[in-house]
C-alpha cells in the first residue's frame, strides 16, 4: 500500500476517533445530565427514543468505521513495524477495540436493550433508571476517554510519519 494511502487512512481514523470522542463526551457531559433532571418516565422515554434513533448509517459509519480502520492500520503497522508511528497505530487500534467497541457491546448495548423493554411509568422502570443512569454513564466515560486516547494515538502516528 502506498505511503499516501496509508497517510489518508490514518487521517481518516484520527478524525473518526475524534468524532466518536465528541459524540460520547456530549452524551456524558450534557445529554445524560439533562435526562437525570427530568421526571423518570420522561428520561426513560427519551433514552428509549435515543437508543433507537442512534442506530443509523452515519453513527454506524463512525463507530464501525473507526474500528475497521483501527484494525487495518494496526495490522499494517505490525507488518511494517520499522515505520515511524507504528506503535501509536497499534495502541490506537487496541484502545478503540477494547475501550470503545468491546465496552459498547458488553456493557452499554445490553443496558440499552434492557431499558427498551420497561414501561417508563412503572416502578420497575424507575428502579432500572436509577441504576442505568450511574452505570451507563460510567461506561460511557470509559468510551469517551478511550476514543479520545485513540484520537491522540492516531494523531501521534501522523506526527511521527510527517
Amino acid at each position: 500500500m502506498s505511503d499516501r494511502i496509508f497517510l489518508v487512512l490514518t487521517l481518516l481514523a484520527t478524525l473518526s476517533a475524534g468524532l466518536m470522542a465528541g459524540f460520547f463526551f456530549t452524551f456524558s457531559n450534557s445529554v445524560m445530565q439533562a435526562l437525570a433532571r427530568v421526571p423518570v418516565s420522561a428520561g426513560i422515554q427519551t433514552m428509549q427514543a435515543l437508543n433507537v434513533t442512534v442506530l443509523n448509517p452515519l453513527f454506524f459509519a463512525g463507530f464501525f468505521g473507526t474500528a475497521l480502520l483501527g484494525i487495518l492500520l494496526g495490522v499494517m503497522a505490525v507488518l511494517n513495524w520499522t515505520v515511524p508511528g507504528s506503535a501509536y497505530l497499534v495502541a490506537g487500534g487496541a484502545l478503540y477495540m477494547v475501550g470503545v467497541f468491546l465496552v459498547t457491546v458488553i456493557f452499554n448495548v445490553p443496558m440499552n436493550e434492557a431499558l427498551g423493554t420497561v414501561d417508563p411509568a412503572s416502578v420497575q422502570g424507575a428502579e432500572m433508571w436509577r441504576d442505568y443512569l450511574s452505570r451507563w454513564v460510567a461506561w460511557n466515560h470509559v468510551r469517551t476517554l478511550a476514543s479520545f486516547a485513540t484520537f491522540a494515538a492516531f494523531a501521534m502516528a501522523l506526527i511521527k510519519r510527517a
